[in-house]
């Protein structure tokens, strides 16, 4: 019997409820251009070139498209993994061709070429992604997530 009551009564605090409140994004959700973040600025990876003018500033739950430019001057590779572990990457486009992954760990480019990152910021906090092994502060980018 008061298992009956207490579903009952679990029940009448349910009704009670204000119910969730429904985006505003349409169909596609957050993946929609109304939740767009700002444009961020393209990364270079080149030879003795810095990889960024300065830090990036994102907004958590904001759709962004990260560039990232390679000259092919020398083989270069981004890494950040506690950037990618807190960020949900929806795609990687290479070249005009779409990967959808689970998620990333670093990314490299062999030769020249551009590869566009879209994805939503998660959690917020500070990241880097940097050319692996070097020391340099212009061979990084700092990430802010607020």
């Amino acid at each position: 019997m008061r298992h009956v009551f207490g579903t009952l009564a679990a029940l009448a605090a349910l009704a009670a409820a204000p119910a969730a409140q429904a985006h505003d994004f349409g169909f596609a959700g957050i993946l929609s251009n109304e939740n767009q973040g700002e444009e961020l600025p393209t990364l270079t990876l080149a030879s003795g070139q810095p990889v960024a003018e300065g830090a990036i500033e994102l907004e958590s739950g904001k759709l962004y498209e990260l560039e990232i430019e390679a000259d092919g001057s020398a083989e270069l590779a981004l890494e950040g993994s506690g950037f990618f572990r807190n960020i949900w990457v929806n795609e990687v486009v290479i070249n005009g061709l779409e990967v959808r992954p689970f998620g990333l760990e670093s990314v490299e480019f062999d030769q020249a070429g551009t590869m566009e990152i879209e994805f939503i910021a998660i959690k917020p906090g500070q990241y880097f992604l940097r050319i692996p092994g070097s020391e340099g502060e212009s061979q990084r980018v700092e990430i802010s997530v607020r």
